[in-house]
């Protein structure tokens, strides 16, 4: 029987010697390498060098392309000029080699590329914004369209942020110039498609650049709301209503926010001669800060002037003012707030015929017609109201002198009313208020109601006390937080407001209780010294109520404007010693006149008063009533 061979696996050594070769060969692979790494380590700066200048020689080359023929000879002539003046310099080739190998360093460098464009999440949304404007920013028969289906979404969107979140924070788009941008509702339907497909819950900002045919959206961030009531630096005139964006207004002002001071941008509102919107009119929601602005207007107009307030609500949210040297009057009656508002009618009057007989004699004003007069009223139609249902006039009847001619007379009205009343306003109000606030949640078609253009925001989900939009005049609309200036009597107040607010008020001049005497009410003018108030008396026989059951008496004079010599006209009427109380002669039949009481107001209260003198076109006449 035959013996079977053994397999070739235990006798043969070929595979061993295979393995052994593989072996030395990977460690001759590995060895190669580590050679390979150490030479290019060793000569690295070679490789960068000889790598610049290849960039360099492929630079020049092109440049030597571009140049046209005719001017090749003279650039040769310039460069070999140079190379000899190189050579000719004392170490000048060594310099020049230095140099050459600088620039070849510098331009052989390895430039690790940096990825700018937009993740693939926010590649789709912009793609998607892209596709929800197609149909507004598209017509038919437009042979180069830049918004159509399935189009290149980086033509129109030259610029684009987005914040950590993924959403867009910074969007600038082009649109086609035949698009109606100066339509407002043409952009309120782009504005509301951005709002959408940019992400709700923000506030936007849309910048329409009709010129360039650019619509710029940038997400806004919420206003500070940690503002308060505060000494800002301002001239006399200036009133701080609250605070915006910082690129917004060219101007900031030095502020503090608890233990922090920054410099913050305010919405400054100029009153006097020289305002082209001398009067201010709020209007919000209950609870959206327009007493708190009011009572802020209040704090900063008592520095330079005197304070009438009319507290429609009658809520005594402005108690805190109160017996305050500089507050003429803080009322919150119907009868109360018809004798000031009365006053302050009679007062505007006198304050210009004062000022008109100063310019004709050639001197300045009298200085009581410069001190600034405000008269603050919260909620006059919640008193229209009541007066209604009285039988009585509406008070906003004695507003319409002050409004008309206030800022001739350095006399300022702010009125303050809610959304739901602004009908009942009067006209004068209406027209002649052309600083506008507009505070709390409200939709586009009620800003520009009041405000006169539409903001260029969005609405924000969660609006804070005090947060609105201001516009002066013909200015854009600006978006305002109003600092807090909350009433320091109410015990919700915090501590830190409220010794905010106190430390701002003037100090007082009747005591709190009411048991002190009142400081006599000279007109609404006082001196610049507490104690020396100027001679005038009020023209109306009231008694203005500081506080709930506690009157303070209020003098008048009820004497006619005519001439003290009983009615003989030949004197000057215009003659400010024909007015001047001091002036008025012994054993004159007629009373004196009161330098706070106007030519016009006595025609008025005395015309239906028998046996009384009166005053007939403003002419000094004295004549007696019948009977």
């Amino acid at each position: 029987m035959a013996r079977r061979p053994l397999p070739r696996i235990l006798t043969d050594s070929a595979p061993l010697a295979r393995m052994a070769n593989s072996s030395s060969l990977a460690r001759s692979r590995e060895l190669a390498r580590t050679a390979a790494d150490s030479a290019s380590d060793v000569f690295h700066p070679l490789i960068t060098i000889g790598r610049g200048l290849r960039r360099l020689g492929a630079a020049g080359r092109g440049r030597w392309a571009e140049t046209p023929r005719d001017h090749r000879g003279p650039v040769a002539f310039f460069v070999g000029a140079c190379v000899l003046v190189v050579f000719l310099v004392p170490y000048g080739p060594l310099l020049a080699l230095i140099t050459v190998m600088g620039a070849g360093a510098w331009a052989g460098r390895e430039r690790t590329p940096v990825d700018t464009g937009p993740a693939e999440a926010e590649r789709e949304r912009l793609r998607a914004l892209y596709e929800a404007l197609v149909p507004y920013f598209s017509v038919d028969g437009d042979p180069s369209p830049l918004y159509v289906h399935d189009g290149d979404w980086e033509r129109v969107f030259p610029e684009y942020a987005f914040d950590e979140g993924g959403r867009i924070e910074r969007l600038q788009l082009k649109y086609p110039a035949y698009f109606t941008d100066g339509e407002d509702q043409s952009r309120v339907r782009i504005e509301q498609v951005l709002y959408a497909k940019a992400g709700r819950g923000r506030e936007y900002h849309f910048g329409w650049d009709e010129l360039a045919n650019q619509l710029t959206l940038t997400a806004l961030g919420a206003l500070p709301t940690d503002l308060v009531a505060q000494r800002f630096v301002t001239s006399p005139g200036e009133t701080v209503l609250g605070f915006t964006d910082p690129d917004a207004v060219q101007r900031t002002l030095p502020v503090t926010a608890g233990a922090e001071r920054r410099d913050a941008p305010p919405v400054v509102w100029r009153t006097g001669q020289r305002s082209t919107e001398p009067h201010l009119l709020v209007l919000g929601q209950p609870g959206t800060g327009a007493t708190t602005l009011l009572r802020s207007i209040a704090l900063q107009a008592l520095q330079h002037g005197d304070v009438l307030v009319i507290d429609g609500s009658g809520t005594g949210e402005y108690g805190c003012l109160v017996g305050r040297h500089g507050v003429l009057g803080v009322e919150s009656g119907l009868a109360g707030a018809l004798a000031t508002l009365e006053w302050a009618s009679h007062e505007t009057e006198r304050r210009l015929i004062a000022a008109n007989r100063a310019r004709q004699a050639g001197r300045p004003a009298p200085e009581d017609t410069r001190r600034p007069l405000w008269i603050i009223t919260d909620r006059p139609t919640a008193l229209a109201h009541i007066a209604v249902a009285e039988g009585r006039e509406d008070p906003q009847r004695w507003l319409q002198v002050p409004l008309r001619h206030g800022r001739a007379a350095q006399v300022t009205v702010v009125v303050a009313d809610q959304f739901e009343s602004a009908e009942l306003l009067s006209e004068p109000v209406r027209a002649h208020t052309k600083a506008r606030v507009v505070l709390g949640p409200a939709t586009a078609d009620e800003v520009r109601a009041v405000l006169g253009a539409p903001p260029h925001t969005t609405p924000t989900a969660s609006v804070p006390p005090g947060r609105g939009y201001a516009r002066l005049g013909s200015a854009p609309v600006l978006r305002l937080q109003v600092p807090a200036t909350p009433d320091p009597l109410d015990d919700a107040t915090g501590q830190a407001h409220r010794q905010a607010v106190l430390a701002l008020l003037p100090e007082r001049t009747v005591p709190a209780d009411g048991a002190g005497p009142a400081e006599p009410v000279t007109g609404g003018h006082r001196s610049t010294d507490t104690g020396k108030p100027v001679e005038a008396r009020k023209p109306a026989d009231v008694s203005t109520s500081t506080e709930a059951g506690k009157p303070v008496s209020v003098s008048k004079s009820a004497g006619a404007a005519a001439k003290p010599d009983g009615g003989t006209a030949a004197d000057d009427a215009d003659s400010a010693d024909a007015a001047a109380p001091d002036t008025e002669q012994a054993g004159s039949t007629a009373e004196p006149v009161s330098a706070a009481e106007p030519v016009g107001a006595a025609s008025r209260v005395r015309s239906a008063k028998r046996g009384e003198t009166r005053v007939v076109n403003g002419s000094a006449e004295a004549v007696r009533a019948e009977g």
